[in-house]
Formats: structure tokens, sequence, C-alpha cells
């Protein structure tokens, strides 16, 4: 599974639409209203690298209203659940 974290400017008038209309899409996750020089966030995960472009540019950047995007692709993912798992000391007593 590759994720990638997509930074995406908007038109800020129209966010909460721009928005549900990205996390609809089958790829998307989560979308992430922010603060800072993006609007918002989206976590997109596909099986194949190829895949990023059929959703990225295929997808979100015509949504009417996002402006840009900045991709960002994950080498690992961590989570408080990989930490536990890792930091365990022997089993299940």
């Amino acid at each position: 599974m590759i994720t990638a974290i997509v930074l995406i400017k908007t038109s800020v008038d129209r966010i909460p639409e721009i928005a549900e209309s990205i996390a609809a899409l089958d790829s998307v996750s989560e979308v992430f209203s922010v603060t800072g020089t993006y609007d918002l966030i989206a976590m997109v995960r596909v099986r194949a690298h190829d895949d990023l472009a059929d959703v990225i540019p295929g997808r979100i950047s015509k949504i009417p209203g996002v402006e840009g995007t900045d991709t960002h692709v994950a080498f690992r993912t961590y989570s408080q659940h990989d930490l536990e798992a890792a930091f365990a000391i022997g089993g299940d007593d």
C-alpha cells in the first residue's frame, strides 16, 4: 500500500464543499481542514505508485475550486500500534 499526503490550496470560500468532494474519492481515507499555507490535507492510499496519477492530478486537481497540490509520498508508516509492538517485551502473560 502506498500512502501520499496531499497538501491542497483551494478557494477559501469553498473549503467545506471541496473537502467533501475529495473525501468522497475511493482512494482518499481522510481530509483535514488546516491552518497555514495550505487549506486542506488529504491522505491518499493506493495499491500501486502509478495509481497516484489517477487520483491526484487525475481527480483531486480537477475538482472545481482546487487551485494546487503538493504531494509527499510516505516511505514508511509509524503508528502508536507499531511502536507498542516494536517495544513489547515478552509475551502475553
